[in-house]
Formats: C-alpha cells, sequence, structure tokens
C-alpha cells in the first residue's frame, strides 16, 4: 500500500507540473488555463493512485484479479470531452484550440506518470510540452508563415459603404479575393464581413489596402490577420 507522505507528494508534483503547463496557456488567456491544468494533472494522479493502490484490501480474496491499467485508461479517453470544449470552429478551415486540447490531453497522461510513480517521465513530458508551447511557436511562425490565410476583417455602415466599392479597392491594390464572408455585427445598422485573400499576400499590399479602406466613407474598422489553414 502507497504511504501517505508518497500521495501528497505526488499530487503535489502533479499540481505543479500541471500549473507550468497552464501558465503558459494562460498566458496566451485562453479558456483552459493555469487552474485547468493543474486540475487536470491532480486529478490524473489521483486516479492513477486509485486505479494502482486503491483495490489492495480485496486483492487477497480468492479467484479476485485486478488490471490497474483500466481505470487509467478512462481518462485517456474521457479527457477528450474536456479539450473539446477549448477547441473552437471560427469558420470553414479555421480552428483555433488544437493546441491547447492537445496539451490538456498531455498533461493528463503526466498526471498519470505522477500517480504512478514515473516522476522523471512526467518532469521529462512536462518539459518538452512547454519547449513545444513556448520555444517551438515563434519558429512555426517564422517557418510557415506564408502558408497561413490572410484574412481582412472590415466592419462597415450597411446604409453608407458598399460591398462593390470595396471589392473594386481590393482590386486597385492586386489582391486576390478567395471567399467573403458576411455576417451581422450586434449592431443593427452595421455589417462584420471577412475577406479571405490568397496566402501569397504580401503585408504591404495590406497596408495599402488598410490605407484606402480608412478613407472610405461607411468603414468602421479595418483588422488584419494571419490564420492557420
Amino acid at each position: 500500500m502507497i504511504s501517505t507522505n508518497q500521495i501528497i507528494i505526488r499530487l503535489c508534483v502533479a499540481a505543479l507540473l500541471g500549473s507550468l503547463v497552464g501558465l503558459e496557456r494562460q498566458r496566451l488567456d485562453w479558456a483552459a488555463g493555469l487552474r485547468t491544468h493543474m486540475q487536470v494533472c491532480v486529478g490524473s494522479a489521483l486516479i492513477m493512485m486509485v486505479s494502482a493502490f486503491g483495490f489492495a484490501d480485496i486483492l487477497g480474496t480468492d479467484h479476485v484479479v485486478l488490471d490497474p491499467s483500466r481505470i487509467a485508461a478512462q481518462v485517456v479517453s474521457g479527457i477528450g470531452f474536456l479539450g473539446a470544449g477549448t477547441i473552437l470552429f471560427l469558420r470553414r478551415e479555421v480552428i483555433r484550440g488544437l493546441t491547447t486540447a492537445a496539451g490538456l490531453w498531455t498533461v493528463a497522461g503526466v498526471g498519470l506518470a505522477v500517480g504512478a510513480g514515473l516522476f522523471l517521465a512526467a518532469v521529462a513530458a512536462t518539459i518538452l510540452t512547454l519547449i513545444i508551447l513556448a520555444v517551438i511557436k515563434p519558429l512555426e511562425k517564422k517557418w510557415f508563415s506564408s502558408s497561413r490565410q490572410r484574412v481582412v476583417k472590415i466592419i462597415m455602415h450597411r446604409h453608407h459603404a458598399s460591398l462593390k466599392d470595396i471589392q473594386h479597392t481590393f482590386e486597385q491594390t492586386n489582391l486576390q479575393i478567395v471567399q467573403i464572408i458576411i455576417q451581422r455585427s450586434e449592431s443593427p445598422d452595421e455589417d462584420v464581413v471577412d475577406f479571405i485573400l490568397s496566402r501569397d499576400t504580401s503585408r504591404d499590399r495590406l497596408l495599402q489596402l488598410a490605407e484606402k479602406l480608412q478613407k472610405m466613407n461607411g468603414i468602421q474598422e479595418v483588422n488584419y490577420a494571419m490564420e492557420g489553414a
């Protein structure tokens, strides 16, 4: 049977490792932040200990055979429901939150490792996770920036701005529109229009476009972003 000191140590280590990953997500203001990752890691460690040591009192009974991995296996599949809550489908082909969901799944694995007493594996996995989240991200942006969609979001007054004129402005700047998405704004007189541009659109042309759009009547706001494909 596991000792009281080991129970406390494993739960505290799980909370610490989960908080390290959670802090990185909290820094980016994601829904699943510090407390969520800590809870997942501590809960996973607790479940692992229950799975491994919680039935020690009946192991001496005849014809009783236990598989400690069965309960722990449910964590691996069950964490998917929590991870799904962090995924946002902004529109077709644009999804956010997959990295956070994967982080929760990994943190659950870290918790299981701590609960099983595999401290080295848990610490190594946490360090690798932090490297992936914090270090790889700027490199990914640098290397794969050309593969991201260019999105120009315009908030326009329905009665003072014309989509035809806006499209003509795009054509004057030699920008190719791939898709146009129109949504109703919270204001009854405004529309939110997303212009999806070709992936090879340069920043200089986007700046030229923004300057022209700001001079047009009825344009309330212009935003530019790069989103993953």
